[in-house]
């Protein structure tokens, strides 16, 4: 997997670690983006 830039307009942004959860990965936010549209960015690659 080979890095992109990514360009955006936002309105705040955060850097968390992703958490296990089942079998996906968890990612909390403020309560009050409940409802609101968000993007999710790799910054590491995958290893494996």
């Amino acid at each position: 997997m080979k890095p992109f830039e990514i360009k955006l307009m936002g309105y705040e942004a955060i850097e968390k670690v992703v958490k296990p959860s089942g079998d996906s990965g968890r990612v909390y936010v403020p309560k009050s983006w409940v409802g609101k549209k968000v993007k999710i960015i790799l910054l590491e690659p995958v290893e494996g």
